[in-house]
């Protein structure tokens, strides 16, 4: 039987599993944007930061104030990169045909590098059960996203206008947003891949 989510489940939770891990993710976004330029290290960190950090979070693991830096990440350069390019790939032709495909498949396999680094499985097995696990609430997810980002954009419509504070406020509603699209992925993928 298929899971059902909730839209907002999927808002409330993310906003608060992004928001309890809110200093060791910035941290670590921190300490990935100072070793952005050293090429091999930043493969595992990028791994990390985008797969690890979202899977502890789906578990409720503590996250450690340098994640990024585990060589386990680095061992799984080539399905995440080759996971990742299948993805592209696939999500690329489905914007080629009208957008809504390509929108269709981006949220079909948005667990795929997830599942490659995470749960082990090939490239295809990934792409195969990140599709498998997403139907049927791809529409729900979608929304959810929407949702988070269009009272983000009215909200800051409306702050921006405020003198000086005004752009402040608007960076912390950014900010926000990023923990809690980190949050509602984590939720995600814990509710429909048992993470």
């Amino acid at each position: 039987m298929e899971k059902k989510l909730d839209v907002v489940a999927i808002i409330k939770n993310g906003i608060e599993l992004g928001m309890k891990n809110l200093v060791p993710i910035l941290v670590n976004a921190l300490l990935w944007i100072l070793t952005i330029w050293i090429p091999y290290i930043n493969i595992g960190t990028t791994i990390g930061l985008a797969i690890g950090i979202v899977s502890k979070v789906s578990r409720g693991e503590t996250i450690s104030m340098t994640e990024i830096f585990d060589p386990k990440y680095r061992k799984y350069m080539g399905e995440f990169f080759l996971t990742g390019g299948l993805v592209m790939v696939g999500v690329s032709f489905g914007y080629v045909l009208f957008v809504i495909p390509g929108i269709i498949i981006s949220i079909a396999w948005c667990f795929a590098t997830l599942l490659a680094v995470d749960k082990g499985k090939n490239p295809t097995e990934a792409i195969t059960m990140s599709n498998e696990v997403t139907y049927g609430n791809k529409g729900r997810m979608f929304l959810a996203y929407l949702v988070l980002t269009v009272v983000a954009a009215v909200l800051s419509a409306i702050l921006v206008n405020i003198p000086v504070l005004g752009a402040i406020l608007v960076l912390a509603i950014y900010v926000v947003v990023l923990f809690a699209a980190i949050g509602m992925q984590a939720y995600c993928y814990k509710e429909l891949c048992g993470a």
